[in-house]
């Protein structure tokens, strides 16, 4: 467990002074990350969400260790950078247990903007410290499509197989063992959903 917290406090010291004067501005302004009850936390899309590589320390990843999830801190800043690529203005609340956070369930809620070609998401993604692999973690995206589920599927998704359906409407793609997209109709359009389980 010390390992995990030495990885954990290297991630936080990345950030260096640019933290520092953040977590001071949010201090002041209470923008980083609204009083909500222990077992939450909003971050805001003013809070400062660097997106320039996967190993940038995301806000998200911030408010999680600022909460005492450690074990996991890494997993989480591996998807929240991945999850928002490319995106502005990314809003996220973030669900902690309230006694014991480092040892529980962690979950996050992100709204990601609109970026080319992809409109506006909804992803959630969750985390489980002591796995095999450290911490367990999977989210899945949301995302409606004025398209036909069909053509969703060839434009969007074109390299999965198409694996039949849940029940009697909602298609599965299959994309390995780990990933599944389930495309559902919604009016005239598609609702998708990607479920990723990140080994």
């Amino acid at each position: 467990m010390n390992n995990y917290r030495g990885i954990a406090m290297k991630l936080v010291l990345v950030i260096g002074a640019w933290s520092c004067m953040a977590l001071s501005r949010a201090a002041a302004d209470d923008k980083f990350v609204t009083a909500r009850p222990p077992t939450q936390a909003l971050v805001t899309p003013q809070t400062p969400m660097p997106q320039q590589s996967s190993s940038a320390v995301h806000g998200v990843t911030q408010a999680a260790v600022k909460s005492g999830v450690l074990i996991c801190a890494s997993r989480i800043n591996q998807l929240a950078n991945f999850l928002t690529a490319g995106s502005q203005g990314v809003g996220a609340f973030l669900f902690t247990a309230p006694a014991d956070p480092d040892q529980r369930l962690v979950s996050v809620s992100m709204e990601i903007p609109a970026v080319v070609n992809v409109p506006t998401a909804y992803a959630s993604a969750s985390f489980a410290p002591n796995q095999a692999n450290g911490c367990g973690g999977m989210y899945e995206s949301v995302i409606y499509w004025s398209q036909h589920c069909d053509e969703v599927a060839g434009k969007n998704f074109a390299g999965l197989v198409k694996a039949g359906t849940l029940s009697k409407t909602i298609t599965v793609l299959d994309g390995g063992v780990a990933t599944k997209i389930f495309l559902m109709p919604a009016g005239s359009g598609c609702v998708s959903i990607k479920k990723d389980i990140v080994q």
